[in-house]
């Protein structure tokens, strides 16, 4: 087995120990998923051992997917130029100390800062899993290969809680960011064993500077996004807003000027590419929120256990992994377009579900369906997603489709976590707010008292228990608060994910037209894919 990753070579539209091969960039691939979603289940937990605002848990939440959002399209080009493997094993490798700083984390801070470490970890070996996917399988192999890739990823994403549950009933909060070290060590030896060391790869020049660029401009608008709502912190958002935009501008001006750019324009500016890439970004998006959210409801508004909150999203996992296959065969019958709309219909509905029944006291029968239809929608839309992508990119290119198609879960599980979260928490503080005013006594409450009740549910519970007297009132009153605040969140969510809809549906192309222009797309690159 040593020698299979420099004796493995294309045969036909698969690679030679084709199964081994993709286990290997799956369980990879599951390394980063899993960690996306770990810490959600924990954050209550984390609140209370930290004393967190409800901001910081939104950062504890949402740094790992910032740290892989920020960096995928830069070091995927590298990997592209450099080396995919060698950026793969890197990226798997360095995972493990970074659970180890997440577990370890003295302060929130440093939390947050392992997190990052981890995302940016995950940069360099997630985009690798599904360019070499694209690199050594073809035609009707390459949809199934990246269908299998998307749903048992995205099923293990959605088993993070239930696992991080599980773990809770007997140990810290720590125990969560060690789950994946054993996953990892693993998935280090198969890759360096298995995967092919060289597959298409380019000898352009990596953009650098664009790099740089890309990665200030998505970190500084989801950390913009995540402070807009918290007082006194208007004029940081807005700073931070900024620098990020006009990264973006300057960004977006290099790469239509550049002979070799970080993000093609060329291919980047085809309906198939970026719509798929909207919309992807979105159901993706939907699926972070929903869970990011949820496990916090679970927990805090209605009483569940860490473990019965993880599972309720089992549902949700099971139906992306059924889905998942189906979604490649409607993408090969009836299209991309008619795919990524049935999996935001289903989205849709999942929210709908939850901004209408979601409150105190509801049975587990809306969490589950809500869950099972968001999970339906992820493993719909994902295969069409990443197909489309990938599709619209000559081979040398995949690195780019494949960061964006990554993009399409971390940039929009970042941004979606974000702005759910920030309205989660504008939400939650200004309903307790008017709360208190309306409440006999509420004027005799001091500042300081006011400011922890409005700060995070874990706060206004820790509050609760140093005056007992009061803590049936305060509880109450945190569950409508909390109930509020993700109305608002899950009405923005509804939003988003009907402009979603509407985007595929007026702007991407219909099954015959999508053959033709993919067709166009495979004869108009191969002279610069064979170059």
């Amino acid at each position: 087995m040593a020698d299979v990753a420099t004796k493995t070579a294309e045969r036909g539209d698969k690679p030679e120990h084709g199964v081994l091969v993709l286990a290997a960039l799956i369980l990879a691939a599951a390394v980063a998923n899993l960690n996306l979603s770990v810490a959600n289940v924990a954050l209550p937990e984390i609140g209370k051992a930290f004393d967190a605002s409800q901001t910081e848990l939104n950062l504890v939440a949402v740094a790992y997917s910032l740290g892989l959002a920020s960096s995928v399209l830069y070091l995927g080009a590298i990997g592209d130029r450099y080396g995919r493997k060698r950026m793969l094993v890197l990226g798997t490798l360095i995972s493990i100390p970074a659970c180890l700083v997440a577990a370890w984390a003295p302060t929130i801070e440093v939390l947050i800062a392992g997190r990052l470490l981890g995302g940016l970890g995950a940069g360099m070996a997630f985009p690798t899993t599904l360019a070499l996917v694209t690199a050594l399988w073809r035609g009707a192999s390459r949809t199934k290969s990246i269908a299998l890739w998307s749903g048992i990823g995205g099923s293990m994403n959605a088993l993070g809680p239930v696992v991080s549950g599980a773990l809770l009933l007997k140990f810290a909060w720590e125990s969560v960011f060690l789950i994946t070290l054993p996953l990892a060590l693993i998935a280090l030896v198969m890759v360096i064993k298995i995967v092919p060391k060289h597959v298409n790869e380019t000898t352009d020049p990596v953009d650098n500077a664009g790099g740089v660029m890309s990665a200030i401009f998505v970190a500084a608008v989801v950390i913009a996004i995540n402070f807009a709502g918290v007082p006194g912190k208007g004029m940081f958002a807005l700073g931070l807003a900024v620098i990020g935009l006009l990264a973006g501008v300057l960004f977006f001006r290099r790469q239509a000027r550049s002979k070799s750019p970080l993000f093609d324009l060329k291919y980047a500016k085809r309906s198939i590419f970026w719509v798929a890439a909207c919309a992807g970004m979105i159901v993706f998006g939907s699926l972070m929120g929903a869970m990011f959210i949820g496990q916090q409801f679970l927990q805090d508004v209605l009483g569940y256990t860490t473990f019965e909150a993880g599972l309720s999203i089992i549902p949700g996992a099971v139906l992306m992994v059924l889905v998942a296959p189906q979604s490649a065969k409607l993408v090969e019958t009836r299209g991309s377009r008619f795919t990524l709309l049935l999996g935001d219909v289903c989205c849709l509905l999942g929210f709908a579900l939850m901004l209408f029944t979601w409150g105190d006291g509801i049975s587990y029968l809306p969490v589950g369906i809500a869950y099972a239809l968001i999970g339906a929608g992820v493993g719909l839309a994902g295969p069409p997603a990443a197909h489309s992508l990938t599709g619209a990119v000559p081979v040398k290119r995949v690195g780019m489709a494949s960061g964006t198609a990554d993009l399409q879960r971390d940039l929009g599980g970042a941004v979606m976590q974000s702005i759910l979260g920030a309205l989660l928490t504008a939400g939650y503080a200004a309903s307790f707010s008017k709360q208190i005013g309306a409440a006999p006594g509420g004027s005799s409450i001091s500042a300081s008292v006011q400011t922890e009740l409005e700060k995070s549910y874990s706060s206004a519970a820790q509050t609760a228990e140093r005056y007992p007297q009061y803590a049936d009132q305060i509880i109450s009153a945190a569950k409508i608060a909390f109930t509020q605040g993700q109305s608002w969140a899950y009405t923005v969510g509804l939003v988003a994910i009907t402009c979603g809809a509407l985007l595929v549906w007026k702007f991407f192309p219909d099954h015959a037209t999508e053959l033709k222009l993919l067709g166009e797309y495979g004869t108009e690159d191969a002279p610069a894919a064979a170059s």
